[in-house]
């Protein structure tokens, strides 16, 4: 019954919107991204690159490269707002965007990660069948509907956001306030509201609003009944994280994947007036798609895969952050470093100075003072710079960490030799010291 309802033809006027709405986006994404300075910032001032793991012949380019590779990336975006070049513009943006999000590491966003996510399910979805450029130079590919599976896939995708997102804020800190007060007293200086962000009660109000509404949000759109009311409450709360949490597109993004909710005949008689309406068009329902069964299906497993990672990892994934990235986990704690790295030569015993504080950005600095994964790859580096030199060293680390404003604790190994130690892609790191319930150092 399900997958026979998968293939009942609907309305495509959400799909179409969407797609419009999406490329809108990429283009500010694209463009906003050079004039605020975050490429300068992250992409071009930095002389070290600490992609993710696996990815280090991901550079960025040279010289104004990365402006001319943003424009590229807004173009694409403009192509998929206008349907032109539909399917090529979505590839091209999508390889793009994600070249970049893999080379600089310390610019990790989970919403980085989301926008690649929705552009390959984009890829394969009719979106520049009505109102593009497409239609206008091939007539043949108009089409007024589309399976309603199409429509399910992004309200999927967007179920596993949220559903994730809620789970992975029950934790302590999260339910008594801890983190949010954190986070919410920095901005105390806020014009107008920011007395309130000082409060007790304001923190406890934002941690358990946040649990509601990333809980509840879903099926009070599904639901016909609260879906107005889902909907102003989505434009209070990301129009409010907008302008506090300074967290780009996704605010915009998350509600544009509102017209998925609304039935698609409701989309078309506000947005698409002369669109004629399927009530008195005989459709045939779609044949099943491969593409449905062969690749959305894996895409999902995978997806529900990937957030469960930590609980088979040894550790609090809050403290190794083993298993965090790629996981919906997104802004739960507030974590400070202090970690120096100690370079012993081989031959001669003697300690060698490296200019840590010159070759890394200050976003980057945090990165490698507080994410074990980038300890290890600026041991790495410093290594092959040693190296070049013609010297052979050896590399310790000594490094504490305090999560939400708890006690600083010993978080690396001292007496490992990070010029021999190994990164475990799947598991748990032995050189991340654990401890016990008691604050107790726990055995290897």
């Amino acid at each position: 019954m399900m997958l026979q309802k998968a293939y009942r033809p609907i309305d495509n006027a959400p799909l179409i919107l969407f797609r419009i709405l999406l490329g809108a986006l990429i283009m500010a994404e694209s463009f906003f991204s050079m004039f605020t300075g975050w490429v300068k910032t992250n992409l071009i001032n930095p002389t070290v690159s600490l992609p993710h793991i696996g990815f280090d012949f991901l550079v960025p380019l040279p010289g104004i490269g990365m402006y001319v590779y943003y424009t590229i990336m807004g173009v694409f975006g403009l192509g998929i707002l206008l349907g032109f070049k539909y399917r090529l513009s979505v590839a091209g943006f999508t390889l793009m965007w994600t070249a970049v999000f893999l080379m600089q590491k310390a610019s990790y966003n989970n919403h980085y990660y989301l926008l690649i996510l929705v552009c390959v399910i984009m890829y394969f979805l009719p979106a520049n069948r009505y109102a593009s450029l497409d239609v206008k130079n091939n007539p043949k590919l108009k089409s007024l509907s589309m399976p309603q599976w199409c429509a399910w896939i992004i309200i999927v995708q967007m179920t596993i956001v949220y559903f994730f997102a809620t789970i992975s804020k029950f934790y302590p800190d999260w339910l008594d306030g801890t983190f949010t007060g954190i986070l919410f007293n920095r901005m105390s200086d806020y014009p107008i509201i920011g007395f309130l962000f000082k409060e007790k009660w304001f923190h406890l109000f934002i941690a358990y609003a946040g649990i509601l509404f990333d809980g509840l949000i879903i099926p009070a759109l599904l639901w016909k009944r609260t879906r107005n009311l889902a909907l102003i409450a989505s434009l209070i709360f990301h129009l409010f994280n907008s302008a506090t949490l300074k967290i780009g597109i996704f605010p915009y993004f998350a509600l544009s994947v509102v017209v998925f909710f609304y039935p698609p005949e409701t989309i078309r008689a506000l947005f698409f007036r002369k669109k004629p309406s399927l009530k008195n068009v005989d459709i045939p329902y779609y044949s099943s798609s491969k593409v449905l069964m062969y690749f959305f299906i894996p895409f999902f497993i995978l997806q529900l895969l990937l957030p469960i990672r930590h609980w088979f990892i040894k550790g609090d994934v809050l403290w190794t952050e083993e298993g965090h990235r790629l996981s919906w986990r997104m802004m739960l704690r507030d974590k400070r470093g202090m970690t120096s790295f100690r370079i012993v030569d081989k031959k001669t015993n003697q300690e060698l100075a490296y200019p840590i504080n010159e070759k890394l950005t200050q976003k980057q600095l945090g990165f490698v003072a507080t994410k074990p994964d980038g300890m290890w790859q600026m041991a790495q580096h410093i290594k092959k710079e040693f190296a070049q030199q013609g010297k052979e060293v050896q590399i310790f680390i000594d490094s504490k960490l305090a999560v939400n404003g708890k006690p600083y604790e010993v978080f690396i190994d001292p007496t490992v030799d990070f010029s021999e130690a190994k990164w475990d892609y799947f598991g748990h790191n032995d050189w991340i010291i654990l401890y016990d319930a008691d604050g107790k150092p726990l055995s290897k």
